[in-house]
């Protein structure tokens, strides 16, 4: 519900304006790391690296959507482009409603245990439904818009606490009996999320300069949207998913190995994206600055008009201009 009131599905009309980019992030997000990440668990469980859950718990968390307020933040902060990211963002999350499911089944087949009609009712009641309502409010109900921004803080609060609440319980599931996996299997996650995520995020860069090699701009918005995925949304659809199933901690392990990761690497790359685009666009000029160089310029046009009257133009206490002779001034400029 909370997702539904901050989600500004209003930028989906802009959609077709940047239709081949939008296009773009959403196949890489979906698609390409979701192919790289199953290829790469099946190889690691045959040489028993890993356990069968955790893998599986890899490709499940490959197929979520992406973040919203992390790509947000981190276009914003990189100079990247903040309308593309709103877009993507947005799209995305309701795309991974009825997409991400498809996709696990896709991969894990009937391993999965997901009986398909069962899993879009669920997410029908726990996840469209209040997403639903919170857009009907966003649209509808500006009283109820101003009293959400108004006490913003609290409510994001709120949501943070709700999503604590359903990785404790998550967790509390699968460690109330014995599991196949170990510390030494969530250490070795760590790393193999790192080197997942590290590969994809140079797999996007070099494709999006392919692509869009004059836009840095919506460059550096790509390589966070086809590499980022949600815990927010991806949690309570796992938890839709794999419910009743004994193992729906491991398969939330790697997404939440995943979402503080792709945040550490995004805050060290996101100066370094500014003096990308910086370079590449130029400076972007402030209204102070702006201010100034018209101020300059006036002055500078008051300058050679003193220089052809021969004479500086007197100001009286309220500052506006006196020309003492006119006249004579108008004949002077001509």
């Amino acid at each position: 519900f909370l997702s539904g009131l901050s989600l500004k599905s209003e930028e989906f009309a802009k959609a077709f304006q940047r239709l081949r980019f939008n296009l773009f992030v959403q196949i890489f997000n979906f698609g390409i790391v979701s192919v790289i990440v199953y290829g790469f668990s099946r190889l690691i469980v045959t040489i028993g690296l890993i356990s069968q859950s955790l893998a599986d718990g890899m490709v499940i968390g490959s197929c979520v959507p992406i973040t919203v307020n992390m790509v947000l933040v981190l276009t914003k902060s990189s100079g990247g482009d903040e309308a593309a990211a709103v877009f993507n963002a947005a799209f995305g999350n309701i795309l991974g409603i009825f997409l991400s499911p498809v996709l696990i089944l896709l991969y894990l087949g009937q391993r999965a245990s997901v009986d398909i009609g069962n899993v879009f009712y669920k997410l029908s009641l726990r996840v469209l439904l209040p997403i639903a309502v919170g857009q009907l409010f966003h649209k509808f109900s500006p009283v109820v818009m101003n009293f959400v921004k108004k006490y913003k803080v609290y409510f994001k609060k709120i949501q943070e606490y709700c999503l604590i609440c359903i990785i404790y319980t998550v967790f509390c599931t699968t460690f109330s009996t014995e599991r196949d996996s170990s510390a030494v299997d969530a250490i070795l996650m760590i790393i193999f999320q790192f080197l997942i995520l590290s590969t994809v995020m140079v797999l996007a860069w070099f494709a999006l300069m392919l692509f869009f090699r004059d836009q840095p701009k919506l460059r550096v918005m790509g390589l966070f949207g086809c590499t980022h995925k949600s815990v927010a949304v991806g949690i309570p659809l796992i938890n839709a998913i794999y419910e009743d199933n004994p193992n729906i901690g491991l398969y939330t392990l790697p997404l939440l190995i995943w979402h503080p990761m792709q945040l550490v690497i995004g805050t060290f790359l996101a100066p370094r994206l500014a003096k990308f685009v910086e370079r590449e666009e130029g400076p972007v000029q402030t209204l102070p600055e702006m201010a100034e160089e018209e101020g300059n310029i006036e002055d500078d046009e008051e300058r050679k008009l003193s220089d052809i009257c021969g004479e500086i133009i007197p100001i009286d206490d309220k500052g506006d201009k006196l020309l003492i002779d006119s006249v004579d001034v108008d004949q002077k400029i001509k």
